[in-house]
């Protein structure tokens, strides 16, 4: 019987520390924003446009019109870049992850505009090597800015995705589930991921 106790808490010792490792591993995963391309609101690029006189006199009326409406859907997709620095290094053992889910507050200028989440598990190797996540971002502009006027509007999209676009002004809180050898794994609390490092 003894041995049988002492067996069993060998097993449970040898689980927790899998356990504890396996948990040490999810959380050395990290995210921040890489890139934001194709653009288009109302259908219309504006990749290659500098200022509101890049636009042509039917695009403006184009999307003076969907301001009339109400309506100046937006589309764009948002690359996030996952870094898992599991590569069997430092100490750490390899472990190859995957994100079964990606459930994220997508944030413009501090206010919350849309939620979403990625359409499939994301496979992110123990490389120690970055894996591109790629979200499918729409939301309606005139319904999300309804205090702007054309042309703030089309300045803020300018600064997100023209010619010299930045996604200083764009930030992400997700909560992910990873996928591991022991199961899947719920992050406890949401992370903040913006473009200038890693989180």
């Amino acid at each position: 019987m003894q041995k049988l106790i002492s067996l069993l808490v060998v097993v449970l010792l040898l689980n927790g520390c899998s356990v504890f490792k396996t948990l040490e591993n999810v959380s050395r995963l990290k995210y921040k924003i890489h890139s934001a391309v194709n653009y288009k609101v109302s259908g219309i690029s504006i990749e290659n446009k500098k200022s509101l006189k890049d636009f042509s006199s039917i695009e403006m009326l184009k999307l003076s019109s969907g301001i009339l409406k109400g309506s100046l859907p937006l589309t764009f997709l948002l690359n996030i870049e996952a870094k898992n620095p599991n590569d069997g290094t430092g100490g750490y053992p390899k472990t190859d992850l995957t994100l079964e889910s990606f459930p994220y507050k997508f944030f413009l200028n501090e206010k919350e505009i849309i939620e979403g989440n990625i359409e499939s598990p994301v496979f992110v190797p123990g490389k120690g090597e970055s894996t591109i996540i790629t979200l499918n971002v729409e939301f309606d502009l005139a319904k999300s800015f309804k205090e702007k006027s054309l042309d703030d509007i089309l300045l803020l999209l300018l600064n997100l995705g023209g010619a010299g676009g930045s996604t200083s002004n764009i930030k992400l809180l997700a909560r992910p589930v990873v996928g591991t050898p022991l199961g899947k794994i719920n992050y406890p609390n949401e992370i903040t991921i913006v473009d200038r490092t890693f989180n």
